[in-house]
């Protein structure tokens, strides 16, 4: 492949013209076979440029356009906002024990993300609790492993495995691991929100 072919593929990688190209097609119910018929186009030609094994010309695109109705602009709009933040398995594991009843084990590392997401690990009997009249405590929370009692506005729930709940409130909430083995759970949460 010569330096200018590299060069145009990296410069069009974010557009993911492919992945436009698959989705308008998916999205009219349309086979290749019916989208070669509408637009004269080979379905392997169609095929190649939606799995980005090659770049189309404008003259092919506009004759796609034309199909689904959108703009070139569609497939060359800059994205207004795109975060992608990775944490691997490696970063999650703990090396030994901790002393602590909760162990916060942030998920995304992304500063301006507009959301939290944290694995929380609590010994069996360790309390994690909210500050009382926390104004803005909301979060969405996923049982991975263990049981979890949850304390909550007068309720006391046993949250298994498998179970998850949502919470906003502003009242006290209190959660420990029940049982003999340690409880994880997966917390995601607004920036600002309420965090133990």
């Amino acid at each position: 492949m010569s330096n200018a072919a590299s060069y145009a593929r990296w410069s069009l990688e974010p557009y993911c013209i492919g992945m436009k190209l698959r989705t308008l097609r998916t999205r009219k119910r349309l086979t290749l076979a019916r989208l070669a018929a509408e637009t004269g186009l080979s379905t392997a030609l169609l095929s190649k440029l939606e799995t980005d094994r090659m770049i189309p010309t404008l003259p092919t695109l506009a004759i796609i356009s034309r199909v689904y109705g959108v703009g070139l602009s569609y497939f060359f709009s800059e994205p207004a906002r795109h975060t992608l933040s990775i944490t691997r398995k490696a970063h999650l594991t703990s090396n030994g024990r901790s002393a602590d009843a909760v162990k916060h084990t942030p998920l995304n590392s992304a500063d301006d993300s507009r959301l939290v997401a944290e694995m929380i690990e609590l010994v069996p009997g360790g309390t994690s609790s909210t500050l009382e009249g926390s104004p803005k405590l909301c979060r969405f929370v996923y049982v991975l492993e263990g049981r979890v009692q949850l304390d909550a506005g007068g309720m006391h729930e046993v949250m298994e495995a498998g179970d998850c709940f949502y919470i906003e409130s502003q009242m006290a909430i209190a959660w420990c691991a029940t049982g003999k083995s340690r409880c994880r759970l997966l917390a995601v949460m607004p920036v600002g929100s309420g965090q133990d």
